[in-house]
């Protein structure tokens, strides 16, 4: 007889396909929990530490984990999956040790992993509903489950053509379906961005924005691209050689700036209406300064420092005074990679300046 957290009175069978053991039971949402916890995590090899001593807590939300390739983001995923013991330290994910509990940890968490290991000669439809039936979904559950999640991520009229004639796109999205389609309270994306162009870049980050808002599933993402991680994440943990170099969320990362962004439209008697505004304003004596290329279309946007409120009024007449549209005067914010540009050139200059103080 099933039991209320058993309806279907499931048997949960555990498998071995790309890597990784999976398995699912019903669980219930999470909800201002610590999602995942480490304490002086190590993983040490003979010639390498690919994680040094990683104390951090992850709460729920959309996290990205940042680090160049080979600072640890893969190593961590196995070890907090329970697929990989820790050298020492502790972990803990949805309140479950990974050392003690690694069976239980893949039930509940779903997994994308960097490296194609996709079937060629199986559908998406096949291949997801075999993923959910080694979930432990029974028959009719896998295929419904199967058309909603390859419907969410794009994929419901290419379905039944065999993955090996898809695009690195659409293979991202079929590892993507997989690990969502038990409903997992949590999942783990490493590297999906990997091999796409702008467009499908900006697509993939969207669906996982998608999983979170639309879902409330939490989500740990790797890269090795601030960009990706500012326009997506909620917090952002930086590692670098298996250390952590900073945990904080995005909007600590990209506070305000005193630098304001203004973009106008250009008219027949202005053609270059940002070269009018940036020439009247500086003959009005507003700093000006160089167009920030991490700005999307950069070319037409304005940066110049804003001494006070009296700077708005400066801009506003002046665009007017010239017969533009403004289409747009906001206070520019941080930039990820600005901040830790700034932080390693202020340590790099520590080292000097503690020789300078030794002489």
């Amino acid at each position: 007889m099933a039991s209320p957290r058993d309806p279907y009175n499931w048997s949960l069978t555990r498998r071995q396909l790309c890597g990784v053991t999976t398995a699912v039971a019903p669980v219930t949402t999470v909800e201002d929990v610590t999602v995942i916890a480490t304490e002086s995590l190590s993983k040490r090899f003979p010639r390498v530490t690919a994680l040094d001593r990683l104390t951090m807590d992850i709460g729920p939300g959309v996290t990205g984990l940042v680090g160049a390739n080979g600072a640890g983001k893969s190593t961590m995923i196995k070890i907090l999956l329970g697929l990989s013991p820790a050298t020492e330290g502790r972990a803990e994910v949805l309140g479950l040790d990974v050392a003690t509990d690694g069976g239980a940890i893949r039930e509940r968490v779903g997994y994308m992993p960097e490296h194609d290991c996709l079937p060629p000669d199986v559908s998406a439809t096949e291949f997801v509903v075999h993923m959910a039936r080694m979930s432990g979904l029974p028959p009719a559950a896998a295929r419904e489950r199967t058309a909603d999640t390859l419907r969410h991520v794009g994929l419901y009229e290419e379905r039944y053509r065999p993955i090996g004639g898809y695009s690195t796109g659409m293979k991202q999205r079929v590892k993507l379906a997989q690990a969502l389609v038990h409903d997992p309270q949590l999942v783990f994306l490493d590297e999906p961005t990997n091999g796409l162009d702008p467009v499908g870049r900006d697509d993939m980050l969207g669906l996982i924005r998608r999983i979170h808002t639309d879902f409330g599933i939490s989500v740990l993402v790797t890269s090795h691209l601030l960009g990706e991680l500012e326009r997506t994440c909620d917090h952002v943990v930086v590692i670098d050689g298996g250390k952590l170099l900073r945990s904080s969320s995005t909007t600590d990362f990209t506070q305000t700036t005193t630098t304001l962004a203004v973009e106008v439209t250009d008219t027949d008697r202005h053609p270059d209406g940002t070269r009018a505004v940036r020439e009247a304003l500086h003959a009005r004596g507003v700093e000006v300064l160089e167009a920030g290329s991490a700005l999307p279309g950069s070319g037409h946007i304005l940066l110049l420092t804003a001494q006070g409120e009296e700077t708005y009024d400066v801009v506003r007449d002046t665009v007017a005074d010239l017969g533009l549209g403004l289409v747009r005067m906001e206070q520019r914010r941080h930039h990820i990679s600005e901040v830790f540009k700034d932080d390693r050139q202020t340590e790099a200059q520590q080292p000097k300046e503690a020789v300078s103080h030794g002489n």
